[in-house]
């Protein structure tokens, strides 16, 4: 895969018509404009906890050990599903079903019928602008390995 420098400028590189993702459903999507909606948060890569009783989804502060926090990146995208089996590679069907996605969530937005925000990089054409909005969790996640799962309930968070 390509980085995302060069996904987003492929993918921008048609100011002749409508951009993508106002034009074509999430299923009708390319492989790489599929990944290029993805604005690199990391939100999703937070450990969660779910309650028992109701079902609900708690963030934690905690990172999956996969995810490079200053970059907001899974260290190893491609294998990651392997690597850490509770991970999701989301699809079209998915984001329409799952609640713990953030409201942020670009996949989440179009799937609600809603337009990409100001800072999501395809807007912006820089992959910082979800950084410099506060959007990722570069300077809120915990690294895995520094958080024993016995304390996750302790950094539970709020994220929309």
């Amino acid at each position: 895969m390509e980085n995302g420098d060069e996904t987003i400028a492929k993918i921008m590189n048609r100011p002749d018509s409508p951009p993508f993702w106002q034009t074509k459903a999430l299923e009708e999507m390319t492989p790489d404009q599929w990944e290029a909606l993805c604005d690199g948060c990391g939100r999703c890569c937070l450990q969660k906890l779910e309650d028992g009783r109701t079902g609900q989804v708690f963030y934690t502060r905690v990172a999956c050990r996969l995810l490079d926090i200053q970059h907001c990146r899974c260290r190893d995208y491609a294998r990651r599903t392997v690597r850490m089996p509770n991970c999701m590679a989301l699809t079209p069907k998915d984001v329409r079903r799952i609640a713990w996605l953030p409201s942020s969530c670009a996949y989440r937005r179009l799937a609600m019928g809603r337009d990409l925000p100001d800072w999501h990089p395809l807007i912006s054409a820089s992959p910082d602008s979800v950084h410099r909005a506060g959007i990722s969790v570069r300077h809120l996640a915990l690294p895995f390995d520094e958080v024993p799962a016995e304390k996750y309930p302790r950094h539970i968070i709020t994220l929309d």
